[in-house]
């Protein structure tokens, strides 16, 4: 049995051959970092999840396991449900608008469309208006087709309760979701167009990518500086974005399973905007300038379902 001094195990080479506990563990580390950052919206949340993953896991009697899989997904599950709890009491006291950390992500994460949708930005935050076992559930369910029975081990409630909290966080995500499926390429072509408009200061091309009633979150974390409230209309926010423009350069990337951009200056990362699209317009625009939240932006991570 493992001791708590020991440290989760990452994907690595060499000639050391690994024990059960630590080959499940990395074999579904990647599924069980995904599962954990869905239902948290934050990276280093998510590692830390993990690291409590194994703690347990490593203490487990293998022979009484029948499914490795279901097994580690169930113990990321009521773990990160314990900081879910903790970071909505944290998320109160946040200076501005909390956004999700963003990932840079692989291609593979934007063909898989079900996978590139439920981590996109805007969904994680239809995600945080749901109340902590409902997100758990539906991220279960919806994104990783787990069945009832499962989920209701995982969460603690029976299976008959899983499925009505299922069926009212569907209702509750469909009424506040992006209205229709938008392709990765209109995406891509919507956000190379604003790039142009805002580079080259071309209001008026700006104010036709942008909805009249167009919102933009800033996330600066009382580290930086960034609005501390929403800022409306599309006036108000291509004000916004021509002094941003004007002091950083802008870089396409594939972030969270979509396009974004990526704010940069002298070589540094700082900031990340995502965009939501709705009926061929901008309708969302989520700035993350937190420096704590961008350490993803540098590397790739790997999500899987």
């Amino acid at each position: 049995m493992a001791g708590t001094s020991q440290t989760a195990p990452e994907d690595r080479g060499g000639d050391d051959v690994p024990d059960l506990a630590t080959e499940a563990f990395v074999a579904h580390r990647n599924l069980l970092f995904t599962v954990a950052y869905e239902m948290l919206g934050s990276a280093a949340d998510a590692e830390d999840v993990l690291q409590e993953t194994w703690l347990r896991w490593a203490g487990v009697d293998l022979g009484e396991v029948r499914d490795q899989r279901a097994y580690l997904v169930r113990i990321t599950t009521r773990q990160a449900l314990g900081r879910l709890r903790t970071l909505g009491r944290r998320k109160e006291s946040y200076v501005g608008p909390w956004l999700p950390e963003p990932l840079l992500t692989a291609p593979d994460v934007a063909e898989d469309v079900e996978l590139a949708d439920s981590v996109s930005m805007a969904m994680l935050l239809v995600l945080e208006t749901l109340q902590p076992t409902e997100r758990a559930v539906f991220v279960l369910r919806e994104v990783f087709d787990l069945a009832y029975d499962e989920i209701a081990e995982a969460v603690g409630k029976s299976p008959a309760a899983v499925r009505q909290i299922a069926h009212r966080a569907r209702a509750h995500v469909a009424a506040r979701r992006p209205r229709g499926v938008v392709s990765p390429a209109e995406t891509r072509g919507a956000l190379e167009a604003f790039q142009r408009a805002v580079e080259t200061g071309d209001l008026q091309r700006l104010f036709d990518l942008l909805a009249p009633d167009v919102v933009l979150l800033g996330d600066g974390g009382g580290v930086v500086r960034a609005a501390l409230e929403p800022i409306v209309g599309a006036e108000q926010v291509a004000d916004v974005l021509g002094r941003i423009s004007a002091a950083m350069s802008l870089h396409p990337a594939q972030v969270n399973g979509h396009p974004a951009l990526v704010f940069r200056a002298n070589g540094a990362v700082e900031g990340v905007m995502a965009v939501r699209i709705d009926d061929g317009l901008i309708t969302g625009l989520y700035a993350v300038r937190n420096p704590e939240k961008l350490s993803r932006v540098e590397r790739e991570t790997a999500l899987r379902r």
